[in-house]
């Protein structure tokens, strides 16, 4: 076996890129290792161009293996991985998002990037499986401009006290730890700020995710800088890889315009794109109708009518110079909208159904959004089984849809596709923060975003429906949260003039000819979610602060029109959500109240018609149900735990009859069941204790002492002194010398009679 290795040091570990021959046939492979996680990426592009399409062929698959866990998962009948989680198509949108605009956009041979997970420890895979792909690219035969680094970076915020010279100068100041490439334990510390993954080159930023716990613009604007010096090693280390192994690249050319082509165009169309582009209209219809156009007379003409696909690629590649040269030169936007300038906006909560648990209408514009919210119980929730967590519970889920009506066009329904998924998964980031904790609010929450018109960032649309879905429903959310998408004009020539716009609220010809898009969501108070992906080789970290300064302007606009239409979550759950009650055991007491093979639980639930009872490995209970069934459980299971005490009144069933009293239970539990001997009936002495009770009557008794075993003994005459008047009792006239009989349980002492043990 060939192998050659590189080695250097990012965030205190030791990063270890291998080249071997395993994957010879591919054009680019490589092994990269971060601390004791592993990951291959290959790289292959085929060699025969693809003429049936117009666009390029790129596809990223990240593969998860369980083995990289130490894992057998799977069902029990099926051992092997199946289709990708949600979380392997996540991580390789992250890769893909990154890698796909340094390719020349005109190229039609299918490239296929493969990442492989190989071993998992702590460390994220992510930022190691976007440096992988990086280094396989970079060091093939592939045309591509790379090489493009990634790094995490965490941010974990206290509160310290800084005493000065006196009291009066202590006052509380801001701890802040930087953290690079953190474990999965350190980004799941409840004190962090904010965990950044950013992906670039040459001091520019290409792509970003940030889940933020309500983050200032400052710590993510210098979060964005440190991860750009961090670029800078990962850069150099690639670049001496690749002057010493890289190999030339594949030339593609890029197809020639004809003149014929050309001629047309300027002769009949030029003249009419400034038109078409800055219509005033929120739409890319007029664009559609010029290219139409366009196009018919390039099918009618003889000498050019085979360049269809051509002539689509190059009317598009106008209309983006057209879009960037009116609003750099000209000032303008195509829907005449000034730069800062959000569309009209629109918010309902609720009134859609009663059926439904809460619901939500957003309108920014043309992208129209229709959120449901469900509450469930704590056994509603999710469980993930993946090769990164095992047999977790997730209580909180936005499901994201878009069918093909909302962009005004047909297609195939049902199923799932990334976009969707990874839309869904950003607007559940930015929510996650503002959820409620279990113990606090113990249901399980979905959220389904409805995308009904599309015209612009649905997926930030989603986040502000959402937020009136879970107000509307009760769910006591720490603050609302709002998201608007920024977009970007950049001059062609940027490094010379430094010209560029920002754009608050892209939409139509902006969100598909525009350079950036750029989301931002988030409370009042801080961030929550940013994800980022562009058309450039890279974004200036400079124009990113502007754009999340623009951000913060739009959210706070977004937000007074969310809280006019509902300003604070609703006091109460709708009345047809369940009623989730939750009660506390010790974790000894788990066992007796789930019972053998899960009797005494089902019991309940079975008694008492609830939908469900859980049980944490803490001993908390919850129970979930409806019209009154929760309470019912809930006194059942603390009746079953609850701990007896001297001088407790209960009203108990008679069990069995001794000659010596009787048993009495009291409550449902095993230790709920006490003697009530024959002097502790009435005042005086009675024969025989079946004069007094018989089997399954009702008594009221008090709990006169519990002995050193747990044994409950119990008194009538204590509890209910006219119990033996009652009862036409007369005293016996038999003799008694003060004593009473032993239980059998009592190993023949004398003395006062206990009763059954407890346990």
């Amino acid at each position: 076996m060939q192998s050659k290795t590189f080695e250097t040091e990012i965030g205190g570990k030791k990063l270890v890129a291998e080249f071997t021959d395993l994957a010879e046939q591919a054009n680019g492979s490589v092994i990269l290792r971060y601390g004791n996680t592993a990951v291959l990426a290959t790289a292959v592009m085929s060699e025969k161009t693809r003429d049936d399409i117009d666009y390029f062929p790129l596809t990223v698959d990240y593969e998860e293996r369980f083995y990289a866990a130490g894992q057998i998962l799977g069902s029990r009948f099926v051992r092997r991985e199946g289709r990708p989680s949600e979380d392997a198509i996540l991580s390789g949108r992250v890769v893909d998002r990154t890698i796909r605009p340094l390719f020349p956009a005109h190229i039609r041979n299918e490239i296929q990037v493969i990442i492989t997970i190989l071993a998992l420890d702590d460390e994220d895979p992510d930022t190691i499986a976007v440096n992988a792909a990086s280094l396989a690219l970079a060091t093939s035969d592939i045309p591509w401009k790379g090489p493009v680094a990634a790094v995490r970076i965490a941010l974990r915020s206290s509160s310290a006290q800084n005493v000065g010279h006196t009291e009066q100068h202590a006052k509380q100041v801001e701890e802040k730890e930087w953290i690079v490439n953190p474990t999965y334990k350190q980004r799941e510390h409840h004190e962090n700020t904010f965990d950044l993954l950013a992906c670039g080159k040459d001091d520019t930023i290409n792509m970003i995710e940030v889940g933020a716990n309500e983050a200032n613009e400052d710590d993510v604007a210098e979060g964005f800088a440190r991860a750009v010096d961090e670029h800078r090693k990962l850069i150099a280390f690639q670049e001496k890889i690749i002057a010493e192994i890289g190999k030339a690249k594949k030339v593609v050319a890029e197809p020639e315009l004809p003149e014929a082509l050309l001629a047309l165009y300027n002769t009949e169309f030029a003249s009419k794109m400034t038109a078409a582009v800055f219509c005033g209209e929120p739409s890319k219809k007029s664009i559609y109708a010029l290219k139409k156009e366009f196009l018919a007379r390039v099918v009618e003409t003889e000498e050019i009518g085979h360049y269809k696909k051509l002539a689509d690629r190059f009317f598009e590649d106008k209309a983006d110079e057209e879009i960037h040269r009116g609003a750099i030169e000209d000032n303008k936007r195509a829907d005449n909208r000034a730069f800062d300038q959000i569309r009209p906006l629109f918010a309902k909560a609720g009134e859609v159904s009663p059926i439904l648990h809460g619901s939500g209408i957003f309108y920014r514009g043309g992208t129209h959004v229709f959120t449901a919210l469900t509450l469930g119980g704590p056994g509603d929730s999710q469980v993930i089984d993946s090769m990164e967590e095992h047999d977790v519970q997730k209580r909180f889920m936005h499901h994201y849809n878009f069918p093909p009506y909302s962009a005004g066009e047909t297609g195939r329904m049902g199923g799932l596709n990334r976009r969707m998924i990874g839309h869904g998964a950003l607007a559940e980031k930015a929510l996650v923060a503002v959820i409620p904790p279990k113990e606090t609010f113990p249901y399980t929450i979905r959220l389904v975003s409805e995308c009904l018109a599309s015209n612009g960032s649905t997926s930030m649309g989603s986040v502000c429906a959402s937020t009136l879905a879970l107000m509307d429903g009760g769910v006591p959310i720490k603050a609302p949260v709002a998201g608007i998408a920024m977009g970007l004009m950049l001059s062609p020539n940027y490094a010379q003039d430094k010209k560029y716009k920002v754009l608050t609220d892209i939409q139509g010809p902006e969100d598909s000819h525009g350079d950036m898009d750029f989301k931002v969501a988030g409370t009042k108070s801080g961030i929550t979610a940013i994800q980022m992906d562009i058309k450039l080789d890279g974004v200036p970290v400079p124009i990113l602060v502007e754009a999340l300064h623009g951000a913060q302007k739009a959210r706070l606009q977004i937000l007074e029109v969310i809280t006019s239409a509902i300003a604070a979550p609703r006091a109460a759950i709708n009345p047809r959500a369940p009623e989730i009650l939750t009660t506390k055991v010790r974790p000894d007491q788990i066992g007796l109240v789930i019972g053998g093979g899960g009797k005494t639980i089902n019991g309940i639930k079975e008694l008492c018609g609830v939908d469900d009872i859980t049980i944490d490995d803490d001993g908390s209970v919850f129970i979930t149900g409806k019209n009154g069934s929760a309470a019912k459980a809930k006194e059942m299971v603390e009746a079953l735990v609850k701990e007896y005490k001297p001088g407790e009144v209960y009203d108990g069933q008679v069990t069995r009859l001794m000659d010596f009293g009787a048993f009495v239970r009291i409550g449902p539990g095993k230790d709920a069941e006490g003697l009530v001997h024959v002097s502790e009936v009435a005042p005086f002495r009675i024969d025989k204790i079946a004069q007094a009770v018989s089997v399954g009557e009702t008594v009221r008794v008090m709990i006169k002492e519990i002995d050193e075993k747990g044994r409950i003994n119990l008194s009538v005459k204590a509890a209910d002194p006219e119990f033996a008047a009652r009862k036409g009792l007369t005293p016996s006239s038999q003799p008694t010398n003060g004593t009473r009989p032993s239980h059998p349980n009592s190993a023949g002492t004398s003395g006062s009679a206990p009763a059954t043990p407890r346990g």
